[in-house]
This record gives C-alpha cells, structure tokens and sequence, in this order.
C-alpha cells in the first residue's frame, strides 16, 4: 500500500462520514417538521374546541380594556 492509497481511502473514509453527518441532519430536520405540524394542528384544534378564533381573542382584549377604562 502507497501513500497515494492511504489519502485516497482517507478521502473516502471524509465523504462517508460528511454524507452520513448530511443524512442525520435531513433525518433530524424531518422529525422537526412532523412535530412543528403536530404542534400547530393541536394549537388550533384546542383553539377550535375552545371556541378561540383570532377574531374572538381580540375581541376579548379590547372589551377587557373597556371595561377597566370605564
């Protein structure tokens, strides 16, 4: 084995471990969305059941600052 071999199977050995380090990350941001979604969809079916839409929150804020101003 020569030197050119033993920095080719280090090249090698570079490009495995950077594509696995990309698959991680894909894999990770994946999972990140799935659970970003999840998230989302639950805030919206608690909001949903609670009868909260924006409209209605907004509404609440600023029939709450009337009252305490009158």
């Amino acid at each position: 084995m020569n030197v050119d071999d033993i920095v080719a199977e280090k090249i090698a050995a570079a490009r495995r471990r950077i594509e696995a380090a990309k698959a991680r990350r894909a894999a990770l941001n994946a999972a990140r969305q799935r659970g970003l979604a999840h998230r989302y969809a639950a805030k919206l079916r608690n909001q949903a059941n609670r009868g909260d839409t924006p409209t209605t929150v907004a509404q609440t804020a600023t029939d709450d600052i009337t009252e305490e101003n009158q």
